[in-house]
C-alpha cells in the first residue's frame, strides 16, 4: 500500500474510533474528529502532514520516494 493510501486509512479510523469512543463514553472525544478534520485541510494548503513523516521514520523512506519528492498528503 501507498504512504498516500495509509495515511487515508489511519484519518479514516481516528475519526471513525472517535466517532465511536463519542457515542459510547464522553462527547469530547469529537475534538479528535475535529483535529483529523483541520489536520486535513492544512496540509492541503501547506503541504506539511505530520503523519506521513512519523509513516516516512516507521517505514524508512525518504521523501523523494513519494510521489516523485512531493508531500503524499496533497
Amino acid at each position: 500500500m501507498s504512504n498516500e493510501g495509509m495515511i487515508r486509512v489511519l484519518a479514516g479510523t481516528m475519526v471513525l474510533l472517535s466517532l465511536a469512543l463519542a457515542h459510547w463514553h464522553s462527547h469530547w472525544w469529537l475534538l479528535l474528529t475535529a483535529f483529523v478534520g483541520v489536520n486535513l485541510i492544512q496540509s492541503a494548503f501547506t503541504g506539511f502532514c505530520p503523519p506521513e513523516m512519523l509513516l516516512r521514520k516507521w517505514r524508512g523512506t525518504k521523501a523523494a520516494e513519494v510521489r516523485g519528492g512531493g508531500s503524499c498528503c496533497r
